[in-house]
């Protein structure tokens, strides 16, 4: 009878098994892991633009309400269609212009990203936002 000899080698195959379920695991969760939490925007450094790039700001304001700076009256309150149509004639006479979105704090973030899809469905390829700049006690640490 012929003896067997004793194999030292450590079976990795169901190591292997259980990471490959656990990539798919993970793959599967991970999209559903995003959640949306309340933010505080800050303030933020940058450098200014030119003054040709400023006045051509998209406000939102706390309720929802924008205010097109190209528009021959800023204090009007523009609907969706209004603001598409307005960024559309702005764009068809320069069509690599930069449109700034401006909301306060207090604005919900769904009214910003609404803006910016309208801005992007009137064929806008720059898009930026106005910011403050902080003051000099938030600067330093």
């Amino acid at each position: 009878m012929a003896r067997r000899k004793l194999s030292s080698d450590m079976n990795v195959v169901p190591y292997i098994d259980v990471m490959l379920v656990l990539l798919v695991i993970f793959m599967v969760t991970a999209p559903l892991m995003t959640q949306g939490i309340e933010v505080d925007l800050p303030d933020v450094k940058a450098q200014s633009m030119s003054k040709e790039d400023e006045d051509r700001i998209l406000q939102v304001d706390s309720k929802g309400g924008y205010h097109v700076s190209w528009s021959e009256d800023v204090k009007v309150v523009r609907t969706d269609d209004e603001v598409v149509s307005l960024t559309q004639k702005l764009l068809s006479e320069k069509p690599e212009q930069m449109i700034l979105v401006e909301g306060d704090k207090k604005t919900p973030y769904e009214f910003v990203a609404t803006a910016m899809g309208l801005l992007s469905d009137a064929g806008a390829k720059k898009i930026g936002f106005v910011t403050q700049e902080p003051p000099e006690e938030k600067t330093r640490r």
